[in-house]
């Protein structure tokens, strides 16, 4: 009975000394050729004026913090996007809110109130009326001394239909910014008059209701809300030791924290080509989490990414950080 139990526990401690290495080597980053190929830039709300992210809450006027201008773009706006692009984003990243025609107005606040010298919602009013709206108004660096965009904005807040037209063949990522399933609804009827080559270029996300609508009506959008990239990353947890994807990680976005993304099975590069063949872009946001407009804004920024990164980055500053992540990442 003792050489049985002996021979037991050497063969367990075999068995799990092979899991182990099985595990190792299956999602270590050191045995295996770097992938090649380059980063790639998400421009959040195209090239924007940005502000201290301390302290800011979901109501905070944003607009009244921004830091000393260095540039002229407001924030989702087709010049921003525009600059964006030609700085080196291979996406743009967008706000939709709706209006009281029936239309997405391309705007990231839940009022006016902040950068418009209006009062109310983007659903108080019709496209035609927001166009009329000063979108620059309330931007200040120096508590209220002065307002370097004021009069400078009117005009500039565009549809969804205009940026879709505007920038054929690009790459746009577009947000829903509440949690009402009508807005996935409109947001699919949109969808449906565009075609196929159209939609392709198109990423959504936000709400759990609107995005859970709007893949039930087009199933071969890509699309994430909160829901979406909860059930992946548990589900890879769980399995992605292995190598497998489960399917909840398959055709849609992920956006992980910077300091989440060592702790995912094979980061970086391993976890990078298993989601590139379950046809899934991933996007290294700043932070843990808690703030997913956190991006990586400065040069020191994008000295805490792995060497030889080649996902996605988001980035308020795409100005700022483009020619070296360019010059940085390997052919």
């Amino acid at each position: 009975m003792r050489r049985f139990k002996n021979i037991f526990r050497t063969r367990t401690f075999w068995i799990v000394l092979v899991f182990i290495a099985f595990v190792y080597l299956n999602n270590t980053p050191h045995l295996i050729a770097a992938r090649g190929g380059e980063a790639k830039l998400l421009a959040h709300r195209g090239l924007a004026q940005t502000f201290p992210m301390e302290g800011i809450e979901n109501d905070t006027c944003t607009a009244e913090r921004i830091y000393e201008p260095e540039h002229e773009y407001l924030e989702n706006t087709l010049p921003s996007m525009e600059a964006a692009f030609a700085a080196g984003a291979d996406m743009v990243e967008l706000d939709l809110k709706p209006t009281k025609d029936g239309q997405f107005a391309v705007f990231h606040d839940w009022t006016l109130d902040c950068r418009t010298h209006a009062e109310g919602t983007t659903k108080d009013y019709t496209m035609a009326e927001l166009k009329m709206l000063d979108i620059g108004y309330g931007y200040t660096a120096d508590q209220g001394k002065t307002y370097p965009f004021r009069g400078k904005g009117v005009g500039l807040m565009p549809s969804l239909p205009e940026v879709v037209e505007h920038f054929p063949g690009k790459a746009l990522l577009l947000h829903i910014k509440s949690d009402d399933p009508e807005e996935g609804k409109q947001l699919a009827a949109y969808l449906s008059t565009l075609s196929k080559e159209e939609r392709a270029l198109l990423t959504i996300y936000g709400g759990d209701q609107p995005i859970a609508v709007l893949k039930e009506q087009l199933p071969e959008m890509r699309v994430m809300s909160k829901a979406t990239l909860k059930q992946c990353m548990l589900s890879y947890e769980a399995s992605g030791w292995s190598g497998y994807i489960p399917d909840a990680c398959r055709n849609t976005e992920l956006h992980i924290p910077e300091k989440i993304a060592p702790w995912l099975w094979g980061w970086p590069d391993k976890f990078l080509s298993r989601m590139e063949r379950a046809n899934t872009r991933v996007i290294v946001v700043g932070g843990d989490g808690s703030d997913f407009s956190s991006g990586f804004d400065t040069l020191e920024d994008v000295k805490r990414l792995p060497a030889g990164y080649t996902g996605w980055i988001w980035t308020n500053r795409i100005d700022r950080i483009a020619a070296a992540v360019r010059r940085d990442t390997p052919d």
